[in-house]
């Protein structure tokens, strides 16, 4: 296809017109009269040969190929969006602008908490938006990534794309303060016969797939999509759960719990930023990468645990 010959504007009225599945509304939306919105229409239809809305007594719906442009024409929008918001210059101390990351609670609270700090102190303008990383983003790295400035996520589960080392943790086991079988080192037998909570999206915990190469099965009692909550579901409790060693250290006071040693070698994590490879030359992005390495070096010269 030569993109060449193609309208980009008409990205926009395709949007507008499979959200609103409506002429009218969809003019509204982008600032457009009904006939130039229905112009656009009947455009896009001959593009893609196909009715993309059909009238369904009173209204419209979507037809099985506009249900399929629906989501891509959201992504193809937000990433052209971020391509032509590119600078050449950026001063963070002027500037106002907003940069989102996906991330986990984890990294948030490791991590973003202090990127946040420096931040506030070094561009006022500047606004962060941390949300959840979507389980997809295993399958589907390309099209998140479009759609965000930033991955807040350890080596081992993307690849293929650009990214910035941040800084290394390691993994503990936490179990309650006042757990009477537990000394200041776990046995192999203990993860046996102990009861776990565990973090739902195990993408996030290479070294829990690394139980399963050792031949331990964990016997789960509680799931959760939060690592913060792990503490808290060990607390008073004979349960035992596995966490970042960084997070551990926060909230081990608020938790009532203790930090164990794992009875095996576990596999070190490496948090990065990775972004997609639209960003690689915005001085924008440049900034918030120099950025985040520098925040992440301070915290690599901080005690872990």
């Amino acid at each position: 296809m030569n993109l060449a010959r193609l309208d980009l504007n008409l990205v926009v009225a395709l949007r507008a017109l499979l959200e609103e599945r409506n002429v009218t509304r969809a003019g509204e939306r982008i600032g457009l009269s009904q006939p130039a919105m229905s112009a656009a229409l009947a455009r896009l239809r001959r593009h893609f040969d196909d009715d993309l809305l059909a009238r369904v007594g009173a209204h419209y719906e979507l037809t099985a190929l506009g249900q399929v442009l629906l989501d891509r024409t959201s992504t193809a929008y937000d990433l052209l969006e971020r391509l032509f918001a590119s600078q050449a210059h950026f001063d963070p101390a002027k500037e106002s602008r907003e940069f989102g990351l996906m991330a986990s609670d984890y990294a948030v609270a490791v991590f973003g908490t202090e990127l946040a700090r420096v931040v506030h102190e070094e561009a006022p303008g500047i606004r962060l938006r941390f949300s959840q990383t979507p389980p997809t983003v295993v399958d589907d790295t390309a099209t998140l990534l479009s759609a965000t400035d930033g991955l807040l996520m350890p080596h081992g589960v993307v690849s293929d794309f650009p990214a910035t080392d941040l800084y290394e943790d390691h993994w503990v086991f936490v179990v309650s303060a006042d757990h009477p079988g537990v000394g200041d080192r776990l046995t192999r037998a203990d993860l046996a016969r102990l009861p776990w909570v565990t973090y739902q999206r195990t993408y996030d915990s290479p070294a829990v797939r690394q139980l399963g190469m050792l031949g331990v099965e964990p016997r789960v009692e509680v799931s959760v999509d939060s690592f913060q909550l792990l503490p808290l579901l060990v607390a008073g409790t004979r349960r035992i759960a596995l966490v970042q060693a960084r997070l551990a250290r926060l909230l081990a006071p608020l938790a009532a719990v203790r930090v164990v040693t794992p009875p095996y070698e576990a596999v070190p994590l490496r948090e990065a930023l990775w972004w997609h490879p639209v960003h690689t030359h915005d001085a924008a992005h440049i900034w918030l990468r120099e950025t985040a390495a520098r925040v992440g070096k301070s915290l690599t010269q901080m005690p872990k645990a």
